[in-house]
């Protein structure tokens, strides 16, 4: 909510620094609930299901609208964007095969946040804007494999700290308001471009039995 009230006044810096806050909550949530038995103790609440919450508006609904209100992507391409991002990631949260069996996720997961962020800190055309989204919907219904920086085992040693350098790179980029000659730009690319490939590169190297 204190993400979307800065978005609705154009606050991007704010909006993002409430996103990085959530986008760091959300990789601790779950393993402080498996370490103390939250299913136990409140089995009357369904985790998975206010995670999906949680996550459809922080990581979706309020990127979403921060790119279309923000001017990158004005007009019909705008419009484009809206649709295919929220609907395509409703489909994705609701699909019982969004997990792989190394707990990767099987499909782009709908992190828009992280697209956006980054789409914020270079100032791209519309037109990659709108290449990029349309690119990573539709790999969000194809069998390449992304990784969970905190559950997928294989390489948790190099993108678990590559995750938390991505936490770090995009609150410092909107913490000096996405200027365009900050260091944070550089480090939000290069760890961006590692989370979106780690998880493809496992698929094209398979560990050997």
């Amino acid at each position: 909510m204190l993400a979307m009230l800065a978005a609705i006044e154009a606050k991007w810096d704010l909006m993002f620094l409430w996103l990085v806050v959530a986008f760091f909550v959300d990789g601790i949530d779950g393993p402080l609930a498996r370490r103390y038995h939250v299913k136990d103790h409140a089995a009357e609440f369904d985790g998975v299901l206010l995670d999906l919450i949680i996550d459809y508006l922080t990581y979706v609904f309020i990127p979403a609208f921060a790119l279309f209100k923000s001017g990158l992507m004005d007009g019909w391409s705008g419009w484009v964007m809206i649709i295919l991002i929220t609907f395509a990631s409703a489909l994705y949260f609701a699909d019982t095969r969004m997990k792989t069996k190394d707990n990767s996720f099987s499909g782009f997961p709908g992190c828009w946040n992280m697209v956006v962020i980054v789409l914020f800190a270079l100032s791209p055309p519309w037109w990659v804007c709108l290449s990029l989204v349309t690119v990573l919907a539709i790999a969000m219904f194809t069998p390449l494999k992304f990784v969970h920086p905190v559950r997928t085992e294989r390489w948790r040693a190099v993108t678990l700290p590559m995750a938390l350098a991505w936490t770090f790179f995009a609150g410092w980029a909107a913490w000096v308001d996405f200027h365009p000659e900050s260091w944070a730009h550089w480090g939000l690319v290069l760890t961006s471009v590692y989370l979106l490939l780690a998880g493809i590169a496992q698929q094209m190297f398979p560990e050997r039995g």
